[in-house]
């Protein structure tokens, strides 16, 4: 199957660089509107068996524009949520989040590093691993689109994907509508073809100015 795994739209914890994984989380700003209404045009060519979102507000809101464009459900599955902010949730300096995106860095050496009161990466890949299986036994020859979150989708395309490291998911940014699409399947393995770190309807969509954490490509 195809996997095309998109980030949400522009929210106003983006912009005010807070980290916010706490669910429903806040709705699109007026740029992420835009940044949604983009999305149908940009993926004219996709012929899309479903469309999917975490239970987060800002997925919901995303997807709304694509899936009125092709008379589809938004489908929601837990596990699709952004990883958990825990004690960092909302704070927007970087001790924290230099804190948040090494942990979850981190977790390609070990899966043991826990974001202080939030999740681990046992827990962390085993929730969103089985989303994606869920979602993968219903349309195994098909393309889909997930809607869901830029710490996320950056950490378990680099986990699941044979063709990619972390040095990869590290130094590629995934702004807001950013797209990885991933093809395979959970038996036999997942491989990036495409990840494009601008929002996918272009760079004009883009803020450059807002300070978003798990947008940025990291520096060493």
């Amino acid at each position: 199957m195809r996997l095309l795994l998109i980030r949400h739209g522009q929210t106003l914890d983006n912009v005010n660089g807070a980290i916010g994984a706490v669910v429903p989380g806040p709705g699109l700003t007026e740029l992420g509107q835009k940044q949604a209404a983009a999305i149908p045009a940009a993926l004219s060519g996709e012929r899309l068996a479903a469309i999917y979102v975490s239970t987060m507000k800002r997925t919901h809101e995303t997807a709304r524009p694509l899936a009125n464009e092709r008379g589809l459900e938004v489908r929601q599955v837990e596990g699709l949520e952004e990883i958990t902010s825990g004690d960092l949730e909302q704070r927007s300096d970087e001790e924290a989040i230099t804190i948040y995106m090494s942990t979850v860095f981190s977790w390609w050496t070990s899966l043991d590093g826990r974001i202080p009161g939030g999740e681990d990466g046992h827990e962390f890949y085993r929730r969103y691993t089985g989303a994606i299986a869920g979602i993968a036994a219903e349309h195994p020859d098909s393309t889909v689109a997930v809607f869901s979150h830029g710490a996320a989708i950056r950490a378990w395309s680099s986990y699941a994907a044979a063709n990619i490291d972390p040095d990869f998911s590290r130094t590629h940014p995934l702004h807001n509508t950013a797209v990885v699409v991933l093809e395979g399947s959970p038996t036999d393995g997942w491989n990036v073809t495409y990840w494009a770190g601008e929002p996918i309807g272009g760079a004009q969509l883009e803020d450059v100015l807002a300070p978003d954490p798990t947008a940025d490509a990291l520096g060493d």
